[in-house]
């Protein structure tokens, strides 16, 4: 993410962040490229486009996350479970 200094004068949005992308297309700042990333996400956030959109990014992820909790949620009972499994053997 672009990062813009306080001091530094920037459009800002309704919200009062500044926008995450503060040039336009008559600002000879941004490149073609960078333009054009940003006109590709809105077309796939459109729909117009094929693609992951941001919701659909962020939901993924957010399931990466959990899964890999459980995993080591899982792990750990399975570790506890070893170790208090060889506490019980009979003595023989």
């Amino acid at each position: 993410m672009l990062k813009i200094p306080p001091d530094n004068p920037v459009r800002r949005s309704p919200g009062g962040k500044a926008d995450p992308h503060p040039c336009n297309l008559m600002d000879p700042c941004c490149s073609i490229r960078v333009l054009g990333q940003t006109g590709n996400k809105a077309a796939v956030e459109a729909g117009e486009r094929p693609g992951v959109t941001s919701a659909e990014s962020a939901e993924l992820r957010d399931a990466r996350k959990r899964i890999r909790l459980l995993e080591q949620e899982n792990e750990v009972l399975r570790r506890a479970a070893a170790y208090l499994g060889q506490a019980n053997l009979p003595k023989g």
